[in-house]
């Protein structure tokens, strides 16, 4: 393999394909539509690799919505927590269903959508999580209706509902009790409404899944309340299908052996230090040598972990860190101005093919760019 420039991430097309074929399955042998959630993976130079394999998308804001349109070109869900009123109006170019985070913004909005189907998220009140700050169902959570009451009395004007309330759930068990009790709880409202969307957060891909179950279930539950029942998957999609690949450029002892990188968990792998997790690495494999990886931007938490290694670390050694694909270079940021990795994408003929690379045109352009208006010529 080439040695490229580091740091970059590296999606590997034949990891992608074997997550890819799984989502494919379950759409096809439970009769589910699947939705790209792009709030998670939105990397567009390999969406050639996943349409065939996908419904559309799914997106969480009006830039989303566009991206889906223009770069995935099939079925488009856009929704957002909160729309400013031009929002619905350009997120209605975009969408084939328009979601709505509450009934007061339905009412608000629901006439710019014209023909548009319609749908709100739902909170039901119970949801899967090993995490507050993710747990769609916290309290006091701006997720979603929680009025049922409210909800009958609107359920006329829907064509559809979405339920979102998991993340990272590889129980298949509690999944299968949550829907049993979606069933119950809003068997009637989902009886009036045409399709429902499970929303994502579920980890069917994960090696040892039940898929047969998982299939069964959906499928049963699309037959008794005769609906168009969909999935929205993000990190299922993409889950172990990327490296971020970084370069050892000092080794430091402070009671321990720190390795720093020439990339940083703050601002290229964010979701590790929001939730306190480590990332795994896929190389060097492991060994007796302990040592702390650690990033290099001036954050003294800027640590990816503490690992045990087949040898020590020196500058200039490769390190590959496992993972890389979900929630992590669509949180990509410009801290401390150190460089935005390149993204790659090997190809299943083993061909290295870059997608994306930045450089400091790129910072300045994100911090400020100088735009003549009427204002500025005065």
């Amino acid at each position: 393999m080439p040695e490229f420039d580091t740091p970059y991430y590296l999606l590997d097309e034949q990891r992608l394909a074997r997550n890819l074929a799984i989502v494919r399955r379950v759409r096809e042998r439970a009769g589910v539509k699947a939705v790209l959630a792009l709030k998670c993976f939105s990397t567009w130079g390999v969406f050639d690799l996943m349409r065939d394999s996908l419904d559309g998308t799914t997106s969480s804001s009006v830039y989303e919505a566009r991206l889906g349109r223009e770069k995935f070109g099939r079925e488009v869900h856009a929704y957002c927590v909160g729309y400013r009123p031009d929002e619905v109006r350009e997120a209605v170019r975009y969408a084939d269903k328009v979601i709505f985070n509450s009934l007061s913004q339905l009412d608000a909005f629901a006439a710019e959508c014209r023909d548009r189907p319609v749908g709100v998220r739902v909170n039901p009140g119970f949801s899967y999580s090993h995490y507050d700050l993710a747990d769609p169902a916290r309290r006091f959570s701006r997720l979603g209706v929680t009025d049922r009451a409210a909800l009958r009395r609107a359920a006329d004007r829907l064509d559809g509902v979405m339920f979102h309330f998991n993340c990272e759930n590889a129980d298949y068990r509690a999944f299968e009790r949550q829907l049993r009790r979606l069933g119950r709880e809003f068997g009637p409202l989902l009886r009036r409404v045409r399709w429902v969307s499970l929303g994502g957060g579920l980890a069917f891909t994960s090696p040892g899944y039940p898929l047969a179950k998982f299939i069964r279930q959906l499928a049963d539950f699309r037959r008794e309340f005769d609906l168009e029942v969909y999935l929205e998957p993000g990190d299922a999609v993409v889950t172990q299908s990327a490296e971020l690949v970084v370069t050892v450029v000092d080794v430091v002892h402070n009671e321990a052996e720190i390795a720093i990188v020439d990339a940083s968990i703050e601002a290229h792998m964010l979701d590790h230090l929001i939730y306190r997790t480590s990332p795994r690495l896929r190389w060097p494999p492991p060994g007796p040598h302990e040592v702390i990886v650690a990033g290099r931007s001036c954050l003294a938490g800027d640590v990816f972990g503490r690992y045990r290694l087949a040898r020590r670390l020196r500058p200039g050694d490769r390190v590959r860190i496992a993972d890389a694909a979900g929630y992590t270079m669509v949180k990509n940021n410009w801290f401390n101005g150190l460089a935005m990795p390149a993204i790659r994408v090997r190809r299943a003929n083993g061909r290295i093919e870059t997608l994306a690379e930045f450089d400091y045109r790129d910072y300045l352009d994100s911090l400020s760019r100088r735009c003549v208006s009427a204002h500025d010529s005065q």
